[in-house]
């Protein structure tokens, strides 16, 4: 596990060994205070441990006090350009702000955001990507290459260095999987500032996921990453789920179900497609340390799943209940799921 400084943003830590927090950001028109606010419940309900809100302008700050009233979680303010919306921000009692420091005009306004954050204990997080190199890094690589992205995060952090604040999360995100890991473990061997990992603009909900858990989890099964987004052209709900569920797949996720389930065969008698995603949904919110097997036969159920605490396998019209490859009994296939969940309650 890389070693790296701890900053909080709100009542969640990032960084120091602490566990790895998933995030997501409203998508809701900046200036839609009850859109907002519903939406940021919604990511509250599914697991969101950091809220990140775009505030493009003055009007947009009155999001924050009406998603600070609503929700616990800890709010990010994203702010381009304008470092008043900076001030604006924190005196409105956001958690952290998203900013560039290079981005924001001189020295005059590098130091009073870092003043004021200092002053708030309000940590900065330097996001930069490939499209927003500035003009002489971008001439020195010739292309946004991970050490651009590197040189970049690193430029930004000192002009807040230079105001003795540190309380900084950096991110090198970039829409090509193989840039951004390369970025992120680069600037792992530069620095102890917490990283925050993503693959930006990602795509599809599909094609999302996929870029995701490869740079995200290949970069977090090496020790490197502190916090992370599932970037998704979708609902951010499944961006939560997408991250929460990479986490799990790495064992670094909060106490919860592991389901195992086979992909099916000629031999399945069960709808186990809809079997299972039944399962899934009825364990969303289940925090037990248990493996739970959902297999589409008979033959390979309790004998391949027998590691599982608890499992399910189909037959014709009825299915075997079963606990570490031990037969429990015979139910129908319509009760086959609730009798699992009065198995796993059981447990």
């Amino acid at each position: 596990m890389r070693k790296t400084r701890r900053v909080l943003v709100g009542t969640v830590p990032v960084g120091g060994g602490t566990p790895v927090s998933v995030q997501s950001m409203l998508n809701c028109p900046a200036h839609d205070v009850e859109g907002s606010v519903r939406q940021a419940k919604e990511l509250s309900d599914a697991g969101c441990e950091i809220i990140r809100a775009a505030i493009p302008d003055e009007e947009a700050v009155r999001l924050i006090p009406a998603i600070k009233e609503a929700v616990s979680v800890p709010l990010v303010a994203d702010i381009h350009f304008d470092y008043r919306l900076a001030l604006l921000s924190a005196e409105a009692g956001v958690d952290a702000i998203r900013i560039n420091p290079g981005n924001i005009g001189g020295d005059e306004n590098v130091k009073a955001v870092a003043d004021c954050c200092k002053k708030r204990h309000i940590p900065i997080r330097i996001g930069v990507n490939g499209g927003s190199l500035e003009p002489h890094i971008l001439e020195k690589y010739g292309k946004p290459s991970p050490e651009a992205l590197v040189e970049s995060a690193l430029y930004h952090a000192s002009l807040l260095e230079k105001f003795q604040f540190e309380d900084i999360v950096l991110s090198m995100k970039s829409s090509d999987v193989d840039t951004m890991i390369r970025a992120y473990e680069l600037c792992a061997q530069k620095c102890d500032y917490p990283l925050h990992l993503g693959v930006t603009e990602a795509g599809s909900e599909r094609m999302g996921i996929i870029k995701s858990a490869i740079g995200i989890g290949s970069l977090l099964q090496r020790g490197i990453g502190d916090t992370i987004r599932v970037s998704l052209t979708a609902d951010p709900v499944r961006e939560v789920y997408a991250g929460k569920d990479i986490l799990k797949a790495l064992g670094l996720g909060k106490p919860g179900p592991q389901i195992v389930s086979c992909p099916t065969c000629g031999r399945t008698q069960i709808n186990l497609i809809a079997i299972e995603e039944q399962v899934e949904k009825r364990l969303q919110n289940c925090t037990k340390p248990i493996t739970v097997a959902v297999m589409g036969c008979v033959v390979n159920g309790p004998g391949e799943a027998r590691e599982a605490d608890v499992g399910i396998a189909g037959g014709n019209g009825v299915g075997l209940l079963f606990r570490h490859g031990k037969i429990l009994r015979r139910v129908p296939e319509e009760k086959l799921v609730d009798a699992l969940m009065e198995e796993i309650e059981a447990l």
